[in-house]
């Protein structure tokens, strides 16, 4: 049986001291006093990472095999914790995708429909928004979230819907508000554009699909891409 504090031989204890002839413990020390309030954090902070441990490696599983074909023993195996631990923090894989999806994608998604600081035209908010996003969504492994999305939507329809739902639509609807904004100031002539948000950003969801598929063979330009589309949208720029 292990020994804890309370179990010490009493030969290593420290003796008690006497009060009026009867055994008095000594006062609590510093760090017994706080044990106390530090344990509750110390284990949640290590919950918390283990927690994260497991996320990061169901994204490599699912990347690697697919959603279908990931075991939890793979994803529990590759965090290097007991498939029991699994189970402490998640139900099942669609809720570890859900916690990907909430950890990885909608901060990030939070920060580019963001209130912009006044006086940026409307080409700025969407060059920001879609430079913001092939930086630290597609060229990132968040884009593996993305692709995984696209090749399993169809068969895991829950995933794509929980995907739109918290990350697709909050987006769209940012864009559409850019867009409006920018024919209200004058700035983009095709007022129907901001009824199909969706066409403001599609190299950006084109450059996920093609670098995905094809990029080893035909890497793709996808910053002189999306200025190009950006110059459809609002007129070539003129040098200063």
């Amino acid at each position: 049986m292990k020994r804890g504090s309370s179990d010490l031989p009493t030969s290593v204890r420290p003796p008690a001291k006497r009060v009026g002839g009867a055994r008095a413990s000594s006062p609590p020390t510093k760090s017994s006093a706080t044990a106390g309030r530090d344990a509750p954090s110390t284990r949640a902070a290590k919950a918390a990472e283990r927690r994260a441990a497991i996320v990061d490696a169901a994204l490599d599983e699912f990347t690697a095999r697919g959603f279908a074909a990931t075991r939890i023993d793979d994803v529990a195996k590759r965090a290097g914790v007991a498939k029991g631990t699994i189970y402490l923090h998640f139900t099942d894989k669609e809720a570890m995708f859900q916690e990907l999806v909430r950890t990885a994608l909608v901060p990030t998604m939070q920060r580019l429909t963001s209130q912009p600081a006044p006086g940026v035209s409307a080409r700025q908010m969407l060059e920001t928004f879609a430079e913001t996003f092939l930086r630290d969504v597609a060229q990132t492994r968040r884009g593996d979230i993305l692709r995984l999305v696209m090749a399993e939507g169809t068969r895991f329809p829950s995933l794509a819907e929980f995907h739109y739902r918290n990350v697709v639509e909050p987006g769209v609807a940012g864009i559409r508000r850019i867009l409006e904004l920018g024919v209200a100031r004058g700035e983009i002539h095709a007022a129907s554009l901001a009824q199909f948000p969706q066409l403001a950003v599609a190299p950006v969801v084109l450059s996920v699909i093609w670098q995905g598929l094809f990029g080893r063979f035909a890497p793709l330009d996808v910053q002189a891409m999306l200025r190009a589309h950006l110059d459809l949208i609002f007129g070539e720029r003129t040098a200063p």
